[in-house]
């Protein structure tokens, strides 16, 4: 399948110049803590293409051959996919400081097709010169085993959550999820806009579309949520946390 990618000097890449991973915002969240200016400026030589997406083009899709991995600069994406009758299954969603790409490592071939929930822009890594540039890094390539044990465990927690948790505990972990994604980003952890359509949370969570609008209104009568259009506020952490049975927190 082809892999649609945008080359340098197209009009979605120009006017948008290099910005160095070491003044970048999202430093902290792809790359480790102490690497030194040298080393700084080997990751940057790799890094030497930003890529914009409009709302529902695709980054990559499924049996495209891994080139590159990609880091989010902007925007929120998601993997999915597609069954053979037409069926969307999606299988994540993705926001800035998030690496796509690591699910091609083990095959060499992409599994999900990934798409723009908006418009986004994503940092391209080749991979075969990331590869290279660990073995030289300890640092970085711990990094990578570090965000390739996250995917681990977050496809863990989904596999958790489709098996085991009635639909308002569903809702409830993936509201939480985001709330703390959104925080470790420095953003509210209580209000947000959700860039995925109902379908596509029900698709995730393994809900139907009526589940997803009824548990939501329950969780507005009860004066657990606020959901104007897009536009979602926690008013009530602790009960969210309470419906999952977790211990009370003090970060509200």
């Amino acid at each position: 399948m082809e892999n649609h990618h945008v080359p340098p000097g197209s009009p979605l890449d120009r006017g948008h110049p290099h910005v160095a991973c070491s003044s970048c915002s999202l430093r902290e969240l792809c790359l480790p803590a102490g690497i030194d200016a040298r080393d700084m400026e080997r990751v940057d030589s790799l890094v030497n293409h930003r890529r914009k997406l409009r709302r529902g083009e695709h980054l990559y899709r499924a049996g495209a051959p891994l080139v590159s991995l990609y880091a989010i600069r902007s925007g929120t994406m998601k993997s999915c996919v597609l069954h053979e009758d037409g069926r969307e299954q999606v299988a994540g969603f993705h926001m800035m400081g998030d690496l796509l790409g690591l699910d091609a490592i083990g095959g060499g071939r992409h599994m999900c097709d990934t798409v723009a929930l908006e418009d986004c822009e994503v940092c391209e890594i080749p991979f075969s010169g990331l590869e290279q540039l660990s073995r030289e890094l300890p640092p970085l390539q711990h990094q990578l085993h570090r965000i390739m044990s996250r995917e681990i465990v977050r496809d863990y927690g989904v596999m958790l959550l489709l098996g085991s948790m009635k639909a308002e505990e569903r809702l409830a972990a993936f509201l939480l999820n985001l709330s703390q994604r959104f925080a470790t980003r420095g953003y509210s952890a209580s209000e947000f806009n959700l860039r995925m359509t109902r379908e596509e949370i029900g698709s995730y969570l393994g809900l139907k579309l009526e589940t997803i609008s009824r548990v939501l209104s329950r969780f507005q009568q009860d004066g657990v949520i606020e959901v104007h259009h897009k536009h979602l506020r926690i008013s009530d952490a602790e009960r969210l946390r309470a419906i999952l049975g977790q211990a009370p927190t003090s970060d509200g």
